[in-house]
């Protein structure tokens, strides 16, 4: 599927709403200390870089991706989330190898993540691990949560 990945609009409305879809897809897996997803003002914060995907033939917002600082070297993948009338033609793998690239770019060297253990994350832990991800201990300002799994990759310059 062709892809076309842009940084963020935070004026545009569709999304907003797509944010909004994804913090409500979230709610009903865990209790709210347990929810990590970023909202829309948040994803506006200085130290992250947010990506959209468009896909040709469909209007709005197709996927998004961004990436958190957590130090000079190290960031977080976060609000990874593809419409889910689009998921398994591609948009993921797309934004996620986009979002890589840009970090190995800019020298970063490793990009964590926090996903849920449940069963409704299962698909996203098993995407992440075909990436190349790797579980390991909590990073940055989490701790040790049932409802938690973490990973990491190890960037490599290209």
């Amino acid at each position: 599927m062709d892809v076309t990945i842009t940084r963020a609009d935070f004026a545009d409305p569709r999304l907003a709403a797509f944010l909004q879809a994804h913090l409500d897809d979230m709610e009903p897996t865990a209790p709210p200390e347990s929810r990590h997803a970023l909202d829309l003002h948040a994803l506006q914060a200085e130290h992250v870089r947010l990506w959209v995907a468009a896909v040709p033939d469909v209007e709005g917002v197709a996927g998004t991706a961004a990436l958190a600082g957590l130090d000079e070297r190290h960031e977080e993948l976060k609000s990874m989330r593809t419409d889910p009338r689009l998921r398994g033609r591609g948009i993921a793998s797309a934004l996620l190898a986009h979002v890589l690239d840009d970090a190995r770019s800019r020298g970063v060297e490793r990009v964590s993540l926090e996903t849920g253990s449940m069963a409704f994350f299962e698909a996203a832990r098993t995407f992440y691990a075909r990436a190349g991800f790797e579980p390991c201990p909590p990073f940055g300002p989490y701790v040790e949560d049932p409802m938690s799994t973490f990973m990491t990759l190890a960037l490599t310059a290209r």
